[in-house]
């Protein structure tokens, strides 16, 4: 499917065209205009299962997901907006701290077709935009570099995969990413909140040890500081279940090691504190901040001797 997003293109009146991803920086209608793209039989097969979507942001996830679609995608890049009349889902693909921008651009009309696939504990931003019920997607497949074939997230623990989505729009992304031959459950919000938080976890603890280990890959830590990252783990576990009022399936510290062990390449580093860390951390001001003790107390010892706080 590699070319694909360049197959597409807007077909005018007159004879000239226009690449679908140049919009201009305005809210967009798209009257009367006909699509023209180039099938490949890869394509065809992927036809009747994938739903066009606008994607918000043009990086590795982003690209992937366009190259996975049937190249009538719209790509919305950074200072552009979402267009109103675009049906569809809106798949959110860029860097957490440029949310703000992306509900900025995009018609409050269709803030109930947001997709985001955000690493990392987006609830305190959503419940803040009035977004408590969005849709959200746990992409365990990885992309190393732009426009690379993905690698699905499947594990010895979980050989069906890890990936999963929640909400209306989910059905629509587990097809596009099965039309792929990438795995994808939908699941219902409790089931994914234990899951996304089992994700924010594994990235917690494993960046948080690597960073006290210069040049540790996700894999070495799994494998020499597996000590280390256990007593993270199991820390931040408890805390998150306590502050969400649930109870995490058994064995979580097997089936975030074994997804280290397929990403075993992946480098470490404290990145997007306010998103990852940094949720535990809050847990751990409040605590203190009521005169009980942290229950993070190994984490925040760790952001400190790393001078993250």
């Amino acid at each position: 499917m590699v070319g694909m997003a360049n197959a597409l293109t807007l077909s005018f009146s007159s004879s000239s065209s226009r690449n679908l991803i140049l919009w201009p920086h305005h809210h967009l209608s798209i009257p009367n205009w006909s699509w023209r793209y180039k099938r490949t039989p890869t394509m065809a097969m992927a036809m009747a299962k994938v739903v066009p979507a606008v994607i918000v942001g043009s990086g590795r996830v982003g690209r992937a997901l366009q190259e996975m679609g049937n190249g009538q995608d719209l790509v919305v890049k950074r200072g552009q907006s979402v267009p109103l009349d675009f049906e569809g889902p809106i798949f959110v693909c860029t860097r957490n701290d440029d949310l703000d921008a992306v509900l900025q651009a995009t018609p409050p009309s269709r803030w109930n077709d947001l997709v985001f696939f955000q690493n990392g504990m987006l609830e305190p931003w959503l419940n803040s935009k009035g977004l408590s019920d969005a849709e959200q997607v746990l992409a365990y497949f990885a992309v190393s570099k732009l426009g690379e074939t993905p690698v699905d997230g499947k594990t010895d623990t979980n050989p069906e995969g890890l990936t999963a989505a929640y909400g209306k729009w989910a059905p629509v992304v587990a097809a596009r990413l099965h039309a792929a031959a990438l795995s994808c459950k939908v699941l219902d919000k409790e089931a994914f909140q234990k899951q996304m938080l089992e994700k924010l976890i594994w990235i917690s603890a494993f960046m948080l040890v690597g960073a006290r280990h210069p040049g540790a890959t996700v894999g070495v830590v799994e494998k020499e500081y597996r000590s280390e990252v256990s007593s993270l783990i199991v820390e931040l576990a408890s805390a998150a279940a306590v502050e969400k009022g649930l109870v995490f399936d058994e064995a979580m510290e097997d089936r975030l090691c074994a997804y280290s062990r397929a990403v075993a390449h992946f480098p470490t580093a404290i990145k997007e504190f306010k998103w990852r860390n940094g949720w535990f951390y809050s847990i751990s001001e409040k605590a203190i901040a009521q005169g009980k003790p942290d229950p993070c107390c190994l984490h925040t010892a760790w952001l400190k001797e790393l001078k993250i706080v």
